[in-house]
């Protein structure tokens, strides 16, 4: 270790002797100078660029390639043309002057040129993040590249290491292992969604099958990427059982819910009990499962909301589901008449009432019958079928508004409570107190 921090050390004393002799001499002020000035030009270039071409209406006619290309080199107008104008400083001075003198203008037209095709690569990533990160990253590799200490930066990252059981890590191989992960991460990711596309455009599979294959797709190129990775960095996954007691343990303390809901997941895309589309109703919750998650389930109420149920709660609780089987539904209404109205006649007009929603089922004919003679008028109750359970209250409040119209056209009265107070034998007894002034 002394070793690794005395050759830092002298890395460090070479670095700044040679940037202190850089800075000493008036030809690094020129250089600079015209870097500034080309960076200044490359910023004006840019805004009249943006502002004077329509992108649209040049490319449209071009091939998709060319209008791509087109379209990033626009956007990066500024480092375009900054790199061609500090190219052109450093062509004239290299013949003009010594070639050392124009080192500092060849390392800016370097990494300016690197930007640029940095940016064309990425240009096909959709991710912002993902986008920046690479940048950034290949930029400073570039960096390091052409200023001659990326094999000493290397080595510097492999110098220092922590030995845990037959595993020793590195900075070097952290940021190797991180980089590769990202990779297979991001190309198992485009694999799943092509895999999920191709899987939901398939009529014969039900949705939760549907659901339940996508979801071990993605576990299962999860695992593989990360195994590929760790691999290709040299990393003996057999040295990582070390800390496969540490994770039973934490499964054990603090992840039992976390593992429950993704087991239950698992139950439920098997069994089938419920699936995507299904109108359910959990607790005093009701609504349409719109997406069914490792962890939960979405239901949408129909009203804006959408509640995240865990999928453990499904298992283990009570769920009525409105279309498990069968999405024919029996909407019941209950109401009363006074004594007054025919019992047979009001049976009668309920059912043809009933009957005559256009969302009834015709095959079946709605029942009405007479349930009880209560203290203040006759009950009956209203049966009738609809096809699909969706908008069950709207059709509830279409029936019973049209079967209020049928009452008052045949002199039907609905019961309603009334209370009659008498006061008998005069003014109540009331005790009054009058107070004497003093």
């Amino acid at each position: 270790m002394d070793m690794d921090l005395k050759d830092f050390m002298e890395f460090v004393q070479t670095t700044a002797r040679s940037v202190g002799a850089e800075i000493s001499s008036p030809w690094f002020y020129l250089q600079f100078g015209l870097i500034l000035a080309a960076a200044g030009i490359a910023y004006a270039a840019e805004t009249a660029i943006r502002n004077r071409v329509d992108m649209t209406a040049l490319t449209m006619r071009w091939p998709l390639p060319l209008r791509h290309f087109a379209r990033v080199m626009v956007s990066s107008a500024s480092t375009a043309v900054f790199t061609l104008l500090v190219i052109i400083s450093r062509v004239v001075m290299y013949h003009a002057t010594w070639p050392s003198r124009s080192y500092l203008l060849m390392v800016a037209a370097k990494l300016g040129f690197a930007w640029l095709v940095i940016r064309l690569v990425t240009s096909v990533l959709r991710n912002a993040f993902i986008v920046r990160l690479v940048s950034i990253t290949a930029w400073l590799l570039a960096a390091l590249s052409i200023l001659g200490q990326l094999d000493t930066t290397v080595d510097l990252l492999d110098s220092y290491a922590i030995v845990l059981g037959g595993l020793r890590l590195t900075p070097l191989l952290v940021l190797k292992a991180g980089a590769l992960l990202l990779i297979a991460l991001w190309l198992t990711n485009i694999a799943s969604n092509f895999a999920e596309s191709r899987i939901n455009a398939t009529t014969d599979l039900t949705p939760s099958v549907q659901v339940l294959l996508v979801k071990i797709i993605r576990i299962g190129l999860l695992a593989i990427a990360i195994v590929i990775a760790l691999g290709a960095v040299g990393i003996d996954l057999s040295a990582l059982a070390v800390f496969s007691g540490a994770v039973g343990v934490g499964i054990g303390i603090g992840l039992q819910k976390i593992v429950a809901n993704f087991i239950s997941g698992i139950i439920l895309l098997a069994d089938k009990s419920v699936k995507p589309g299904d109108l359910v109703t959990i607790g005093d919750n009701t609504g349409r499962i719109s997406a069914m998650k490792t962890r939960y389930i979405s239901v949408a109420a129909g009203d804006g909301r959408e509640f995240l149920v865990p999928n453990e709660d499904l298992v283990t609780q009570k769920v009525v589901n409105w279309t498990y089987t069968d999405k024919n539904t029996l909407v019941k209404i209950a109401f009363g008449t006074n004594y007054d109205a025919d019992p047979r006649l009001v049976t009668k007009l309920a059912a043809e009432t009933a009957a005559a929603h256009p969302r009834a089922t015709k095959g079946k004919p709605p029942n009405s019958i007479l349930t009880e003679f209560a203290e203040a008028g006759m009950k009956f109750s209203l049966t009738f079928w609809i096809a699909d359970p969706d908008g069950m209250d709207n059709v509830k409040s279409d029936v019973m508004l049209a079967l209020w119209d049928a009452f008052k056209r045949e002199g039907i009265r609905v019961p309603y409570p009334v209370r009659e107070i008498r006061v008998r034998g005069g003014a109540l007894p009331v005790e009054t107190t009058v107070e004497v002034p003093n």
